[in-house]
């Protein structure tokens, strides 16, 4: 596994092995019920569990992304957000919290609240000046594979080579993020984001090749329709599944699991250093 250094404004998180990011959505509409959290209590008990499970990175989130959801203004999701963030930080000042947006002021908002990653679905295509933010507070920036935009989101890319696709889209959206500033970027192929189940898993069995890109690699996998789909049950169903591909994962070299289940995410992680 390669060794990479983050800067996360001043302080320097090492992925030297696989690591956790535990989603904490702070909506009322997101894919997966149970992940739902409206309320600072509510917010504050379920970090406090992850970091108990042995979660390296919280994601915070105030609006979904899941096929079907309305968009919201960044007044409505910063009004959710950021007073959790800075709950969060305020209670757990040494985890590292990254932010879920792709409002360039949201992120603003955030990471003065205390976050210190902006994850961007769009990879900056919505908000330009998201990129200008994350240079500015030295965050690390989690771009995303999103083909098309945000209404076309269930819309499956026309091609047979996603996977080439997707790492040429790396190898030119890295250089034009460097040259912008951004030196601390963390790679997300974008699974279920413009691809169709079979796409995705196409994707998911080359992903290997996406580590030549030489940038933190986290996937996004839990609980998502091309777990579920193809077994004909529900998301609520889709955490032995999820924790299957988990490890498949691991094994291709990922570095960071977004999940919405840290304790079984980090017994994946465990066994899989165990055959190391």
């Amino acid at each position: 596994m390669s060794i990479f250094s983050l800067n996360c404004k001043g302080k320097l998180l090492i992925v030297n092995k696989p690591m956790v990011m535990g989603i904490i959505n702070c909506t009322p509409d997101s894919y997966f019920s149970d992940s739902r959290v409206d309320s600072l209590p509510d917010i504050l008990a379920k970090a406090h569990q992850m970091v108990q499970d042995g979660a390296g990175i919280l994601d915070l989130g105030g609006q979904s992304t899941r096929p079907g959801s309305k968009r919201i203004p960044a007044s409505v999701e910063m009004e959710r957000v950021v007073p959790a963030v800075r709950a969060v930080h305020v209670s757990y000042p040494d985890i590292i919290i990254s932010v879920d947006t792709y409002y360039s002021s949201v992120a603003a908002a955030a990471l003065e609240a205390g976050a210190s990653i902006v994850n961007d679905v769009t990879g900056g295509s919505y908000d330009p000046e998201i990129l200008e933010v994350a240079q500015q507070y030295r965050a690390p920036y989690v771009c995303t594979h999103l083909p098309g935009n945000l209404e076309s989101i269930t819309d499956a890319m026309q091609t047979n080579q996603v996977s080439a696709e997707v790492l040429r889209f790396f190898e030119t959206k890295l250089d034009s993020l460097r040259k912008k500033g951004l030196n601390d970027i963390i790679i997300d192929p974008g699974f279920g984001f413009g691809k169709s189940v079979a796409q995705n898993y196409e994707l998911l069995k080359s992903v290997a090749a996406l580590k030549a890109i030489g940038a933190p690699l986290l996937i996004g996998i839990s609980r998502k329709s091309m777990v579920y789909k193809p077994l004909n049950i529900s998301s609520s169903e889709a955490l032995s599944a999820s924790s299957a591909l988990h490890m498949y994962a691991l094994e291709r070299g990922v570095d960071i699991l977004r999940v919405h289940d840290v304790k079984e995410a980090t017994e994946c992680i465990t066994l899989y250093n165990l055959l190391q």
